[in-house]
């Protein structure tokens, strides 16, 4: 077993560190040419916790395993809600900003539909994966535009981005002695070969331990993948709740939600279309809607997630992978 869960972990490691440095360095970049802080923390910097979670859905479509590529994708928004919500909820209740819940929570169950509706229908054909990238394009200008506006209140992706800065202020733009441009570049570029090899390496390692514990590759891309490649969002909602600051951690899990679905899963479909695993279709993105409706309903609940609501969603994580676990 140890061949098969080196290269997984290394592959996680990989993924995580090639991320932050390939973040890193466009944020660099990016400043260089004149692009204004805002719109970086609401694209770049937004971006960079899904950068495990894209790669690793676009590697698995590739080499034909849409059970991880897929299973990735829905795996990883219930393990946000259950997982790492529930997780921040017990540190500290989670407050809720009404506009970032309204407009950003709605988005949310919006894309949530689509794409369970979708899988279950028709197969995710490019077109889809465009109509979703375009849908997401969208929704960052929209959300550029409103946070432009004096006094408007803040919503999921600034919230995220502001997650990700308590973490590491290193990650968002700072006045700083300017460097020579191919600096920042090669940092970015470094970032994107370790993304793109762990990526690999990861959806190598998921497929040999499916085979060797006899499980199909839709379960481990649902639970060992999933949550792997959660592990930033983890690490960034964690932060936020230690710092007593719960809107960002919720801004967090709402915003990483939204990315998944429209641009992991809209790059996916891009760039390798194929028919999402009936098991997946069928039961867990059902079990996305409905993980995603039960949340938005306790956010609703005096604009807070509280700590025995925190232990709901963990419960209902563990009663989760418990019926998945069986059905393999």
């Amino acid at each position: 077993m140890f061949d098969i869960w080196l290269p997984l972990l290394s592959g996680l490691v990989l993924l995580i560190l090639g991320g932050e440095f390939l973040v890193r360095g466009a944020v660099r970049v990016a400043e260089r040419f004149g692009v204004s802080p805002l719109v970086i923390g609401l694209t770049l910097v937004g971006f960079g916790t899904s950068a495990p979670e894209l790669v690793t859905s676009v590697r698995a479509a590739l080499a034909g395993a849409p059970g991880i590529a897929y299973g990735n994708i829905t795996g990883s928004n219930i393990a946000n809600i259950l997982l790492i919500a529930g997780v921040s909820a017990l540190i500290a209740p989670m407050a809720v900003q009404s506009a970032a819940l309204r407009r950003d929570g709605g988005v949310m169950l919006a894309a949530t539909l689509v794409f369970a509706v979708l899988a279950a229908t028709v197969p995710v054909t490019r077109a889809a994966g465009a109509g979703f990238v375009l849908a997401l394009a969208a929704y960052i200008w929209l959300a550029v535009r409103q946070e432009r506006t004096p006094a408007a209140d803040h919503g999921a992706l600034y919230d995220k981005a502001a997650a990700l800065e308590g973490v590491d202020p290193a990650i968002v733009p700072a006045s700083q002695p300017r460097l020579p441009v191919w600096r920042p570049l090669a940092t970015a570029l470094a970032g994107l070969a370790l993304v793109i090899g762990g990526g690999g390496l990861l959806v190598d390692g998921a497929v040999e331990l499916a085979r060797s514990m006899a499980v199909s590759e839709t379960v481990i891309g649902l639970t060992i993948v999933a949550v792997g490649t959660s592990a930033p969002e983890l690490a960034t909602s964690v932060a936020a709740a230690l710092r007593r600051q719960g809107e960002m951690a919720f801004g967090n899990i709402i915003g990483s939600n939204i990315y998944n679905l429209m641009g992991i899963g809209g790059a996916t479909a891009l760039i390798a279309p194929s028919e999402v695993p009936g098991r997946i279709a069928g039961f867990d993105n059902p079990v996305m809607v409905l993980v995603t409706l039960g949340f938005l309903a306790l956010a609703w609940t005096g604009l807070r997630v509280s700590r025995r609501e925190g232990a709901v969603l963990l419960a209902g994580y563990a009663a989760y992978l418990w019926w998945l676990w069986p059905a393999a």
